[in-house]
């Protein structure tokens, strides 16, 4: 007993030593990453925009980030943090994207590097959130009513805090209000045109303030207190082409919750602001902010209601785009979402306004209601691509769950609005899916790496041109699709590659979508259409349940519910454009008319049962047709004809799950054996044998050519749901399987094993030295050079290792067992460097297990939680597939994503070859046309502060007060100066300045920087003012005392006064000087005491002198 017992061991620590030394994967050469990812989350829940790139993000609520180009660019972004994204912007045309988790964590992500550059943790709830346009800054409010500045350091990717912060007591005392209460900051909103000079600071009581950064003070102060509000009554902004009643009624602004923001004009003078009770206000921020304790004027608010309800839904979101047609600047549309009565259809509320002068009346042309696909999430307006100005948005997108995406065009919402019906009357573009998985709905996907030796990738290469134009999905992406960012990665189409990777796809249609999986952005090959085109077969449009495809001979099995099983011949030269209608009994030829795309070769209809399994032979000759009757068939691929038909299993009708066909060669001293020498003819070489699994655990083992068992009896095993068969070749030399019979042997007497007993399998006991000295000799004398081939078999709650040669003889018993309590539910081999290294797994759990080949140790498990964010689904496992070179393809919702498991240089996940997110060219060109743009408006406004507001007044109408700002550099230095030091003290000296100006007269302002002071009784002064006033009618010498205002003249005044004896250059040069000397008398007037209106004067004076020289030109 001692003896056995010590030989056990021997044997044991032998197969655990051999074992060990062929460990085919370490955890070292693991490193999972996301290479493709298609399809809008489930779990999205907020949108921003690049205007500039093209580009959109969809934050989630599981920390995941998903960026969307054009031409099926689109890429992950995941957080190591799951926790939902409430707040996200673009730094706009930077390549980055700034993101607030829940927990208050600000994060700035590469799209170039697809990756997390930094994060800063806020100390408190982040309320409001906001970045200036094309700055590095941005702008955070808390639940304590501070605001905040933080800037991006590009260079040292850092995310840093400014000295400059407003605090609510601060804002509260500047804008008049003694009680201070600590109220939430719920929007900031940078001034259209201020050039982030000014901003808006809306607190969740209804205060409103605006800010100027610049001269550090208020600019303007609403809400709060107790105002009369012009009232549009309960009802009447849904009525189109009605006026605003002009009753007023007493509102306490107080107790008004502010809900949603947004700008209602280009130049910022307009704010609409919803609420908790439903209204929407609509400040007017041009006028002057009332001094401390001074109530709002009624003129400056005016109340919308979308229903006369007592009890509404609050406001959740506000945004306005212009109206293009209109002269001024606060007609548009108004999209709302909310306000409407509690318990009414979910809906997005379209009005279309137009205001009078001021804001005494308002008119609403129509009204129009978005009815939502489902619950919304969020809403953005984007500009048009190419717009000049970013405020102008046209085009507008509406996230809804659960991940759903729709795009309505500026063309479609005009259409819709100028009717008189509520009822839309639009559809909205859906987000156009390179890969349906939902509409229709995915049902099994095949991924396949062609052989690098061959010829197959270069022959699909060729053909796919063809196919492309033959057969196009309905799934291309609409001209006005607005998204266009991104671009494809130069090593990613090199000359001369062809198809390496194909991705099979089909859907309960009976349709398969064959794309280009070779790099990380798929393409179309080709579109098969679910029904047989000039052949009539009932059940050709099932779902498709099974698809095989063969690279050596191109062609593509598909099989589905109603037991069809068409063929495709991908080169399309087949046996002409003939089809082959195949039955039990007999074939017949169909003549196909010649057309472009793919051709069905043949339609295999023997049973009226579901296909479970197909398998094309390795010479790609015969095709095996598992049923889930339990039959299986074997079709002749030359002679499109049945070679014969066979239980899968004897005595079972157990569904079949896999079939694998291997060449007989690898088998030969198995079936050459004196137990096979009765079931194997003399003589008779086999070429391919097929292994049949069937799901109740059976498996058998028959010729290719006749279906003769081969196998002795086939192996059963009980109580077990078989989920996959694989067979492992190349892996253990025959000189080192020696022992063999000893792991097998022992198995026999599992019940006689002591439970004390240290064992690796799950059972393992003695065995006897004749037994072991047979063994030795009878596989020394089989040669070094054969290989041993292996057998696993994977169940719901084991995994079992078998010989192959064993498994044919008759042994049942495994060479490796592993027994879990958790359900396995699919499992593929892993290969690297084309030899099996692997075994990956998924449970029940989401949980992925990697093993080690041969000896099935765990070297590592993860989840789909952790990798992707998905949850376990039922039926998962049917539309996961891989191509056993560590890359696996899964479908989840309408997320489609495909991973690669091994580190290593595999192209498929060179981060090299992903798309670039970040378009440099395009921004390069973007920056440079700003620059250019800001220099041309330098050009034509050359004088700083006032003189902007009275050009832009002259040359185009009345301008508006919120217009008349200083221009600014485009790189925000301006804010950056003030942004490193406190308001407070700006502020204070601003106050002071203020307080002295109201004991002045309007003649006393004075332009830029104050002169010394001199007595107005000094006689230098009076003669210099006598000068200005002598110099003052020179400019309008001609002119009548009526005329108040120069007037461009005539071509005709302007050529007599010029044109005199000399040729027309030298005319021009008098008009040339006559403009530079009245230039020059401007530049010494403004550094003069001149009071406002004269300096107005001789401003206008010069630019009527320059249109009168630039006429004369033209002339």
């Amino acid at each position: 007993m001692f003896a056995k017992k010590l030989l056990h061991k021997a044997v044991l620590h032998h197969s655990n030593s051999k074992f060990q030394h062929h460990r085919g994967l370490k955890s070292s050469e693991l490193d999972p990453r996301i290479v493709i990812h298609y399809g809008i989350p489930s779990t999205a829940s907020v949108l921003a925009f690049d205007s500039i790139q093209r580009l959109l993000a969809i934050g989630t609520l599981d920390g995941r980030l998903k960026v969307i180009g054009g031409d099926n660019i689109e890429g992950i972004l995941i957080s190591p943090k799951q926790l939902p994204y409430k707040h996200l912007e673009f730094l706009q045309n930077q390549g980055y994207l700034v993101g607030v988790l829940n927990d208050n964590d600000i994060q700035i992500w590469s799209l170039e590097s697809r990756s997390l550059v930094c994060s800063l943790e806020w100390e408190s709830n982040i309320t409001a959130f906001s970045v200036i346009s094309g700055s590095h800054f941005i702008y955070v409010g808390d639940e304590h009513g501070s605001f905040s500045v933080v800037k991006f350091e590009a260079e040292e990717g850092q995310l840093l805090k400014s000295s400059y912060d407003l605090s609510a007591k601060f804002l509260r005392e500047a804008a008049g209000f003694s009680d201070y209460s600590d109220q939430p900051i719920v929007g900031i909103l940078s001034q259209p045109s201020s050039f982030g000079n000014r901003l808006l600071i809306a607190f969740q009581d209804g205060l409103l303030i605006l800010w100027d950064i610049a001269e550090s003070k208020i600019v303007f102060v609403g809400g709060g207190k107790d105002l009369q509000l012009k009232d549009q009554g309960s009802d009447s902004s849904v009525e189109p082409d009605t006026n605003v009643p002009s009753d007023s009624i007493e509102q306490n602004l107080g107790d008004k919750e502010i809900s949603a923001l947004c700008w209602a004009s280009l130049s910022g003078s307009i704010l609409a602001v919803g609420y908790l009770d439903g209204d929407i206000l609509f400040w007017n921020l041009s006028s002057t902010a009332p001094s401390k304790g001074q109530q709002n004027s009624s003129k400056n608010v005016v109340k919308l209601q979308l229903s006369s309800a007592e009890r509404r839904l609050p406001v959740i979101v506000l945004q306005w785009s212009s109206n293009q047609k209109s002269r001024s600047d606060c007609d548009g549309q108004l999209f709302v979402y909310g306000g409407d009565e509690i318990g009414s259809e979910e809906v997005l509320t379209v009005l279309t306004l137009e205001w009078s002068s001021g804001m005494e009346t308002v008119k609403c042309i129509s009204r129009a209601d978005l009815t939502l696909s489902g619950s919304f999430a969020d809403l953005i307006l984007l500009p048009r691509a190419g717009a000049m100005e970013l405020n102008t948005k046209a085009d507008l997108f509406v996230l809804t769950n659960p991940g759903q995406l729709h795009f309505y065009d500026n063309d479609n919402l005009s259409a819709l609005t100028s009717q008189q019906n509520r009822t839309p009357s639009i559809d909205a573009l859906e987000f156009p899916v390179l890969i349906p998985i939902a509409d229709p709905s995915l049902t099994v996907t095949q991924l396949v790496r062609l052989p690098s030796e061959s010829t197959s990738s270069k022959i699909l290469t060729e053909v796919a041109s063809v196919l492309r134009t033959g057969s196009t999905p309905s799934l291309a992406t609409p001209s006005n699709w607005p998204l266009t960012g991104g671009v494809p990665s130069h090593l990613s189409t090199p000359k001369g590659s062809g198809i390496e990777r194909v991705y099979f796809a089909g859907y309960s249609d009976g349709s398969v979508l064959v794309c280009d999986a070779t790099h990380p952005v798929l393409s179309y090959i080709c579109y098969i259409e679910g029904e047989v085109k000039d052949i009539k077969v009932a059940g050709s449009s099932a779902p498709v349940t099974k698809l095989d495809f063969c690279s050596v001979s191109l062609l593509l099995a598909i099989g589905n519910e109603s037991g069809l099983v068409c063929i495709y011949d991908l080169q399309g030269h087949s046996d002409g454009r003939n089809c082959h209608f195949v039955t039990e009994t007999k074939s017949e030829v169909h003549e196909s008319p010649q057309g472009k795309g793919t051709h069905c070769s043949a339609v295999i209809s023997l049973l009226g049962s579901p296909v479970q399994a197909l398998s094309f032979s390795n010479s790609g000759t015969k095709l095996a047709i598992g049923y889930s009757s339990g039959r299986v068939a074997v079709c002749d691929m030359t002679s499109m004809s049945v070679l014969f038909m066979i239980d899968g299993v004897p005595i079972s009708s157990s569904p079949i799950t896999s079939m694998i066909w291997k060449e007989q060669a690898r088998f030969h001293s198995a079936l050459n054996s004196p137990k096979q020498s009765e079931t194997s003819s003399t003589g008779n070489s086999l070429e391919e044998i097929i292994f049949i699994l069937s799901r109740d655990g059976k498996i058998n083992i028959v010729e290719g050519d006749t279906g003769k068992m081969i196998s002795s009896q086939p192996l059963h095993v009980k109580e077990s749901t078989a989920i996959s068969i694989h067979v492992i070749e190349d892996s253990i030399a025959t000189t080192e399987a020696t022992n063999d019979r000893h792991e097998e042997e022992p198995l026999k007497d599992t019940a006689s094993a002591s439970p004390d007993e240290p064992v690796r399998e799950s059972n393992s006991t003695g065995i006897n030295s004749s037994e072991a000295e047979s063994s030795s000799s009878e596989v020394t004398a089989a040669g070094d050079l054969l290989f041993d081939p292996l057998v696993l078999l994977c169940c719901e709650n084991s995994l079992r290792l078998f010989s192959a040669k064993s498994l044919i003889q008759g042994n049942k018993k495994p060479i490796r067992k592993v027994k879990d309590t958790k359900s396995y539910y699919w499992t593929t081999i892993l290969k690297k460097d084309d030899k099996f290294c692997g075994l990956l797994s998924l449970l029940q759990t989401g949980i992925f297990e990697i093993r080690s080949l041969p000896d099935l140790e765990l070297v590592t498990e993860s989840s789909l939680l952790s990798i992707l964010r998905w949850n376990y689904k039922v039926n998962m496992d049917k539309t996961l597939c891989s191509d056993d070179n560590g890359n696996i393809a899964l479908a989840n919702g309408s997320e489609l994503t495909f991973i690669s498991l091994l580190a290593g240089e595999d192209k498929f996940r060179n981060l090299e070859r992903l798309p670039c997110l970040h378009d440099k060219v395009l921004a390069a060109a973007a920056d440079a046309a700003f620059r250019f743009s800001s220099s041309q408006k330098k050009k034509q406004i050359s004088a700083p502060g006032i003189l902007g507001g009275i050009v832009k007044g002259f040359k185009g109408g009345k301008a508006s007060p919120t217009n008349m700002i200083k221009i600014q550099p485009s790189n925000f230095m301006h804010l950056e100066d003030k942004f490193y030091k406190s308001p407070r003290s700006d502020f204070h000296q601003t106050v002071s300045e203020h307080q002295n100006l109201l004991h002045c007269g309007t003649d006393d302002i004075e332009i830029d920087e104050p002169i010394t002071e001199v007595s107005t009784y000094s006689p230098n002064v009076k003669n210099k003012q006598k000068d200005n006033l002598r110099e003052r009618e020179k400019l309008f010498e001609g002119a009548t005392s009526d005329d108040v205002k120069p007037r461009l003249r005539t071509p005709e005044e302007i050529m007599a006064t010029y044109r005199k004896t000399g040729d027309a250059s030298s005319a021009a040069g008098q008009a040339r000087n006559k403009l530079v000397e009245r230039q020059e008398k401007l530049e010494v007037e403004i550094l003069c005491d001149l009071t406002l209106p004269t300096y107005t004067t001789s401003i206008i004076t010069f630019f009527t002198y320059k249109m009168e020289y630039q006429h004369y030109l033209v002339r």
